[in-house]
Parts: C-alpha cells; sequence; structure tokens
C-alpha cells in the first residue's frame, strides 16, 4: 500500500500545457497565461474587497441602534464577516497553489525572487481584467463539483451515460488495444481522471488557462487528499436558509490522484492539451485518431456548432461515437464573437487556413430537435436520445435558489 501521507502527485510525464509549446513565444499566448496566474493572485485581495469591506462601510452606514442590533447576538453579523474573511483566506490558499505550480511550470517565463522562487514578473503584475479575477473565483468553486466528494452528487449524474456508452464502444471494438477517448472542454480534468482510472487512453482539451493551471496543479502536484478547504458559497449572501450553510466547508481534492491510480488495476492513460479545440483537432494529424470524444456541457459553447460537429466527426475513426450530456446554454448567445458577427473580408466564406478558432466570425442557436437534425446532416447516426434529465451545476443544495436542467444525453455514431 503505497504511503498515504505527502508525496509527490505527478501522474506522467505528460504536462497540462501540450499543444502549447510553440505557441509561447507569441506575446499574446504569453498575456493570457499571465493573465490567469495575475487573476488567481489577486483572488485573495479582492474577494476580500468585494464580499467583506464593502459589506463593513455599508453595514457602519446603518443608524447605530440598527447596527449595534444586528452586530449583537443571535445576529453577530460582524463575527460573520470576520468567519467569510477566514474563508477567503482558505480559499486563497489553494489560489497561490495554483499559482506556484503555474509558476513552476512556466519556470522559464517567470522572474526569480531574491530567495530564487519564480515570481510574476513585474510587468505582468495586476494585469488581469475584472473578467479574469471572476474566472479564478469560479474556479475555485469548481473545485466543489470536481474534486470534492459531496460534488459526487453532480458527478455521477451527468457521468453515468457517458461511462456506460464507451463500456458498450469497448467491448465492440474488442480488447485488442485501449479504447482513445478525447474530451473537450476538459475543465478541471475529473473525467479525464476517471477514464484513465476505467482503461482508456484519456486526452482532455481546455482552452482556459484558468483551468489548466488549477487542474494540473492537482493533478500533478497536489501531496495528499484533502490538502485544502474550500467554502464555495461565500461569495454571495444570498439565499441561505441558515449562516452555517453559508460557511460550509469542503474538503479537495476528495481523492489522492497518484494513489488513486497506483492503487487501481487496468489504469489507462490520460493527458491535458491546452487548445483551441477547433485549431488543433481539425488538422490531418487528428484525422481519425479517437474511438470516443465525450462532450460533457460542452457543445453549447459552440458560437458555430457546425463547426464543433464538423472537427468531432473528422477526428472520430469510422465507428467511433460521440456522447453528449449537457444542457443547451448558447455562451455566445447575443455577444458574437469576432468582427461583430460579419464575415470580416465581406466574401461569405469560411478561410479554415487562416482560422481563429472559437473566435472565427459569426453564431447561431439551435433547439435540441434542431440538434438532432444538424447531426444527421453532417453524416452522424444517432443511436438514441434522452431528454429531461435532471441536473446541477455548482449548485448549493442547501440554498433557497435552486437551478435544476433538464439536459438532454444522447450518442451519435460515425459510420464505418
Amino acid at each position: 500500500m503505497p504511503d498515504q501521507g505527502e508525496q509527490p502527485a505527478s501522474l506522467s510525464e505528460a504536462t497540462a500545457w501540450c499543444g502549447t509549446e510553440d505557441n509561447l513565444d507569441d506575446p499574446e499566448e504569453v498575456r493570457v497565461v499571465f493573465s490567469a496566474l495575475d487573476a488567481f493572485s489577486q483572488y485573495s485581495k479582492v474577494a476580500h474587497f468585494n464580499v467583506t469591506h464593502l459589506r463593513r462601510r455599508s453595514f457602519y452606514a446603518l443608524p447605530q441602534a440598527h447596527w449595534k442590533m444586528l452586530a449583537a447576538p443571535p445576529f453577530n453579523f460582524l463575527e460573520t464577516l470576520d468567519k467569510t474573511d477566514d474563508a477567503i483566506d482558505s480559499n486563497a490558499e489553494l489560489a497561490r497553489a495554483i499559482v506556484a505550480h503555474g509558476l513552476r511550470s512556466f519556470h522559464h517565463l517567470a522572474a526569480v525572487s531574491p530567495q530564487g522562487e519564480p515570481v510574476i514578473p513585474l510587468e505582468w503584475t495586476g494585469v488581469a481584467k475584472h473578467g479574469d479575477i471572476d474566472k479564478a473565483r469560479s474556479t475555485i468553486r469548481q473545485f466543489y463539483r470536481d474534486w470534492t466528494a459531496e460534488g459526487a452528487v453532480e458527478r455521477d449524474v451527468c457521468y453515468a451515460p457517458i461511462f456506460k456508452t464507451l463500456s458498450e464502444h469497448r467491448a465492440r471494438i474488442g480488447e485488442g488495444r485501449r479504447p482513445k477517448v478525447l474530451v473537450p472542454g476538459a475543465g478541471l480534468g475529473r473525467l479525464v481522471f476517471e477514464l484513465c482510472q476505467k482503461g482508456y487512453e484519456a486526452e482532455g482539451n481546455e482552452i482556459s488557462y484558468h483551468q489548466l493551471l488549477a487542474s494540473s496543479c492537482i493533478l500533478n502536484e497536489c501531496p495528499v487528499a484533502g490538502k485544502y478547504t474550500i467554502y464555495p458559497w461565500i461569495h454571495t449572501f444570498s439565499n441561505h436558509v441558515t449562516r452555517a450553510n453559508h460557511l460550509r466547508s469542503y474538503k479537495a481534492p476528495d481523492i489522492h490522484p497518484a494513489t488513486t491510480l497506483a492503487n487501481s488495476t487496468g489504469v489507462g492513460s490520460m493527458s491535458m492539451c491546452a487548445a483551441d479545440f477547433l485549431c488543433l483537432y481539425a488538422d490531418d494529424e487528428h484525422r481519425e485518431m479517437y474511438d470516443a470524444v465525450a462532450s460533457l456541457f460542452f457543445l453549447d459553447t459552440a458560437p458555430n456548432l457546425i463547426r464543433y460537429l464538423e472537427v468531432i466527426y473528422h477526428c472520430l475513426r469510422p465507428g467511433g461515437v460521440l456522447v453528449n450530456v449537457g444542457p443547451l446554454l448558447w455562451h455566445f448567445e447575443n455577444q458574437a464573437p469576432g468582427n461583430h458577427g460579419h464575415d470580416d473580408d465581406g466574401d461569405g466564406e469560411h478561410d479554415y487556413n487562416n482560422s481563429s478558432g472559437i473566435a472565427d466570425p459569426g453564431s447561431f442557436e439551435l433547439s435540441n430537435d434542431e440538434v438532432m437534425a444538424l447531426l444527421d446532416k453532417l453524416g452522424f447516426k444517432v443511436e438514441w436520445t434522452q431528454t429531461g434529465m435532471e441536473t446541477s451545476y455548482i449548485q448549493d443544495n442547501e440554498s433557497m435558489l435552486q437551478t435544476v436542467y433538464k439536459a438532454a444525453a444522447w450518442v451519435a455514431r460515425k459510420p464505418e
């Protein structure tokens, strides 16, 4: 039995950064990397300001009789703010670990402190915008879904159709080779990890460096299960039944990835690739490379779903399957990418040799029945479909506000 104490957690020689090495001479790529690192480094300061400092200021703006009442039992509002500050500090421990891991991963781009540690270069300090910092906050919250024991309820509902489909497909292709599965929009990497544990060659793809930095930290460097204590619900004070529910904490990660794989039999392999899905997987190198594509809360991130499905079809082997689970919360609705949604050169044609990937102009939104029709138009054969699958996404089950998706799950096969 491997030692359960703190230990190196690296899963393999593969890192989260495959696909980016050739791009790190690009100033824009470097800017994106350091914007994400800077966002995590600013998490604590921004959260303390927005969540507790502004509330204290508003609290003391109340009539004195009112704030004195609220400061006393049973409300103890100032004590609540102190506890919230402590919770932010706990979240910030994870944020700082992500920054430190990222700087070690990109050490050739980092500056060096007087103590010899890699640090964010001065020119990249403070560059994170509001959107970057919000992504860092949401990434810390997402650890609840992907890397806590309590988040397994959400994971299991969504993973079940994927695991069932892939198991059936593995039986179909036989035992001669490990099935190769692509997970686009892999996020914090839990699905990729569990597919590896089940014996698949799992490859995750993610465009967000916030997600990649965080997943790499947990998968490759976290020394022990339960290393971090996260408080996912502290950023808002609304819809809490009790203050205890508001201030609930969770241990992350719920497992130590390296130890879990070491104790498993028949494991496969895993890698994470940082790239725009459309730019990377449409090339000849990825043609007919995968036995399956597992799409989880991913297809609705497409401004142009036709291109997503064309690329998936391109990289699936004949007879390969696309298994999809998720809603249709179209991410680019009312905010088309590109030149305000217009074709840049006016010829109405897409130049596949000069693609900006997901940033290419144009967008549209389909209903679920139209997605089914589109699959048929593009050559897929839909084998089964289910609608109304109730699932949540980073949902506080004790909250007075519950958001539940009635998601679709379906399998489409590329003909032999």
